[in-house]
């Protein structure tokens, strides 16, 4: 299953059933889960660990340094979870000493060509990374979230879960769970409403969050009376309390 023109390191470890195609470098301290298929011309770089059934394109970069000019050869780690699909020309950098040292990807997640993962994101579950998506440092992408094309992540910005990034987007500011948002600079637009019918989310939570929508960007209070609304409105439901947990703990403030 390895390419005779592959090279892997002595210290890098393989799971059943791992391919590895030609020209790909494995590097020390890579492991890689069961069933995984990493085309040719991949260079997974080092202290980078899969799960299983991860699916690598050709002439992605793994686990490479950070780009950051802070970064002085401390060791540092790519953690990636089970059944991702990461596509060509697609960077994934490994942490920072001045972060918790790790890069993490959950599970079930599609980075297509030439997006960019930079170093201490972490990103968690069943999200989507379109065409030339770029995260800056420290960005975190909450489940189910999706970045369209060519969209553009300020460093220590938080994605929440089920939102939407139209084509474009250059976001500066936090996204809270369940928000549309497009433009350059990002704007609100509206509740990512097909996205939340094709995941289950039945009339009366769509409605609720509809609601909350509005008490957050129409209704003119201040955000810590919106906050104060969502609570009461979404807080007693356990799909939509992420919205209010999320408005509590703001990193870069939210868009608004």
């Amino acid at each position: 299953m390895i390419h005779p023109s592959a090279i892997v390191d002595k210290d890098a470890r393989l799971g059943e059933e791992v391919s590895i195609g030609p020209f790909s470098v494995i590097g020390p301290g890579v492991e890689i889960g069961d069933g995984c298929d990493i085309a040719s011309h991949v260079v997974i770089r080092c202290n980078t660990r899969l799960g299983r059934n991860n699916k690598v394109y050709q002439y992605a970069s793994v686990g490479e340094d950070p780009q950051d000019k802070k970064y002085a050869g401390e060791e540092t780690w790519l953690e990636i979870g089970d059944d991702n699909v990461i596509r060509e020309f697609t960077t994934i950098n490994r942490g920072t000493a001045q972060d918790k040292g790790t890069t993490r990807i959950g599970n079930d997640n599609l980075l297509m060509a030439y997006t960019h993962v930079a170093h201490d994101c972490v990103l968690g579950d069943h999200t989507i990374l379109a065409n030339a998506a770029s995260l800056g440092g420290h960005v975190q992408i909450h489940d189910w979230a999706i970045l369209g094309g060519f969209s553009m992540v300020h460093q220590f910005t938080r994605i929440g879960a089920h939102s939407f990034a139209a084509m474009g987007s250059a976001i500066g500011k936090d996204v809270p769970p369940f928000v549309m948002v497009s433009g350059s600079p990002a704007e609100p637009r509206s509740i990512n409403t097909e996205g939340l019918k094709r995941r289950g989310f039945d009339a009366a939570a769509i409605k609720a969050l509809k609601d909350a929508y509005r008490i957050l960007y129409r209704s003119g209070v201040r955000l810590e009376e919106a906050q104060q609304q969502i609570e009461v409105l979404c807080g007693q439901q356990e799909k939509l309390r992420i919205l209010p947990e999320f408005l509590r703990n703001p990193s870069r403030s939210i868009i608004r």
